[in-house]
């Protein structure tokens, strides 16, 4: 099978990192992602947009096994308010849907022509093993080494996550 041609797949090849393309069917679990990938769910990471203010944005990986920690965010931030963008806003923001979103290929911020900021959760780095982060479309995924995908982004490392809330 060929590799998907999306913009995240093209951004990402042009990064010369080494990363590895997985292309599965439709998942409905995080559980079910990781398993397609041959990964642990710690291993995937979500790529959430953050709005800090009007039509300023930032992008935040967060473990699969975690979620965004309001209170955590705001300090490191310094702002007393975020929020996240509806699926429509995150698309026009980004140029892909919920589900696919990732730093990789995504539109830049059209003030600055700059990628948006990323910051990645201090676990990500402190974990073994490769990640997984979205490849820009439904079921499909780039694999890579941790070290060189924050590197690439020039993430801003922090402690930023909370484990999930139980589900019920």
């Amino acid at each position: 099978m060929s590799t998907p041609d999306t913009p995240a797949i093209r951004a990402l090849a042009d990064t010369g990192i080494d990363f590895d393309v997985t292309v599965h069917g439709p998942v409905r679990s995080l559980e079910e992602a990781a398993e397609a990938r041959g990964l642990e769910p710690r291993q995937i990471l979500k790529t959430l947009v953050v709005r800090r203010a009007e039509g300023e944005y930032l992008l935040v990986l967060v473990p699969g096994d975690r979620e965004i920690s309001w209170p955590k965010l705001r300090a490191l931030l310094g702002v007393s308010r975020l929020s996240m963008p509806d699926k429509d806003v995150a698309r026009d923001v980004t140029g892909y849907e919920r589900g696919t979103i990732t730093p990789f290929g995504a539109t830049p911020d059209p003030a600055t022509g700059r990628p948006w900021p990323v910051i990645a959760d201090a676990l990500i780095v402190s974990r073994e093993g490769p990640v997984s982060i979205g490849g820009g479309a439904h079921g499909v995924a780039a694999t890579l080494d941790t070290q060189q995908l924050v590197e690439v982004l020039d993430a801003r490392i922090a402690d930023v996550t909370e484990p999930l809330a139980p589900r019920g």
